[in-house]
């Protein structure tokens, strides 16, 4: 998510430089990828297994559904350390 998101972000600063538009599906990716690496460490807490969630939701590609697979999986595993 954050290589697609920076190269989304680089492609569309040349739009923006010649006054042809800016769009931030690159920076939304890019921001989105970096809370999915700072929050892969604690999957399995259950708040940041929803962050994940969202985030991939957010982010999406396939980046986005990896990031949605972790966060159901720490969701999982979350609900399960309860029971």
């Amino acid at each position: 998510m954050v290589l697609f998101g920076l190269l989304s972000f680089l492609g569309s600063f040349g739009r923006f430089f010649f006054n042809w538009g800016f769009s931030y599906g690159g920076v939304v990716t890019l921001i989105c990828g970096i809370i999915a690496i700072i929050g892969a460490r604690s999957a399995n807490i259950l708040v940041w297994a929803i962050v994940l969630v969202v985030v991939g939701l957010v982010g999406g590609g396939l980046g986005g559904l990896l990031v949605v697979l972790g966060g159901v999986i720490g969701l999982i595993t979350a609900l399960s350390k309860k029971a």
